[in-house]
């Protein structure tokens, strides 16, 4: 292991954090994080309140370790920010969208604030609301992207806005390798998303994670087509049949585009079900039935990297024997 400051900030002992995925980051993906001393973080996306509340319970049972719960903004239920804050989580990730009005509460609770932007502008608004952390997400990753500029770029970026506030690099990091990079850029650590889909505990579709691991850097597609649920936000997914079938069309606008509507498949956890459209805003779940690979399988441009289904130690592990070789090897000798 080895640690930066954000290490004694969120009490954990590698900066090594799993993104807050929806669909895929559940209670046993984070803990299995923890555990091993990375920052697990559970998604509330597509939950309602008794749905985070069993996601967090289910975290809390397997580690006492810290880890966060993402709140994506913009399909906040009713009611689940106040679940979490009751549930006394470690931390909240915020996204797309102004975190401030919810500081006072989470500062009351003793909850940790961080929030992932896509720009310096972003950036500095979320120092000035009180964040205790930043995530800069680049350009290159997956799911819902909320900026235009890479990582390599932003992270030296924010970093300079935002001064010695701690930073969580994201985007296109998959190994030792990206960790080490974001480091030398000015973060203090660094969110894997796409590699932490292929793993054991991930609630990700088997056959998602396979496509996963097949996937090439060049094959990911930054679109908006997949918009019922959530329209006009960007996102990076992999490119299947779905979007080959809206090319070959001409690419039509929204309420025209081919099979829109049609469904490909349900979601059934325990007594809930429900019915799942093409070009849907859900990703597939290991609780999906239908046409997998036509639903939105999110990935970044780090997919490349990925190539094997490893239990979430493991991934930790890795990336720590990585980043340390990297350093070691690679950076150290270019000072003598």
């Amino acid at each position: 292991m080895f640690k930066t400051r954000i290490c004694d900030l969120f009490g954990i002992e590698s900066p090594i954090f799993c993104a807050a995925m929806g669909g895929v980051a559940g209670g046993e993906l984070a803990a299995a994080v923890s555990e091993v001393g990375g920052f697990g973080a559970l998604s509330s996306a597509g939950f309602g309140v008794s749905g985070v509340r069993h996601e967090i319970a289910e975290a809390q049972r397997l580690t006492r370790k810290p880890f966060a719960v993402g709140l994506l903004m913009p399909l906040l239920p009713e009611g689940v920010f106040e679940a979490v804050i009751e549930a006394k989580v470690p931390a909240i990730i915020f996204f797309w969208g102004d975190a401030a009005p919810f500081v006072p509460r989470c500062r009351a609770a003793g909850v940790k604030v961080i929030v992932q932007v896509g720009s310096v502008a972003e950036a500095v608004q979320a120092r000035q609301a009180g964040a205790d952390a930043i995530i800069a997400q680049g350009f290159e990753a997956g799911g819902h992207v909320r900026g235009s500029v890479t990582s390599f770029v932003l992270i030296p970026a924010v970093r300079d806005a935002i001064g010695d506030l701690p930073l969580i690099a994201a985007g296109g990091i998959a190994d030792g390798r990206g960790l080490a990079a974001a480091l030398a850029l000015g973060a203090d650590g660094a969110m894997f998303g796409t590699r932490f889909i292929a793993t054991q505990e991930s609630a990700a579709h088997p056959i998602y994670k396979r496509r996963v691991m097949e996937g090439r850097e060049d094959q990911t597609v930054y679109t908006t087509l997949f918009d019922i649920g959530w329209p006009g936000a960007p996102h990076r997914v992999l490119s299947n049949r779905t979007i080959e079938d809206w090319e070959r069309a001409g690419r039509p606008e929204p309420g025209q585009r081919p099979g829109e509507g049609e469904m490909i498949g349900r979601s059934r956890r325990g007594d809930l079900e429900m019915p799942l459209v093409r070009y849907g805003v859900h990703n597939p779940s290991g609780f999906i039935e239908g046409d997998v690979e036509g639903m939105a399988l999110y990935a970044g441009q780090s997919v490349g990297l990925v190539n094997d289904l490893l239990t979430a130690a493991e991934v930790v592990h890795r990336i720590e024997a990585e980043t340390r070789a990297t350093i070691a090897n690679r950076l150290a000798p270019l000072t003598r």
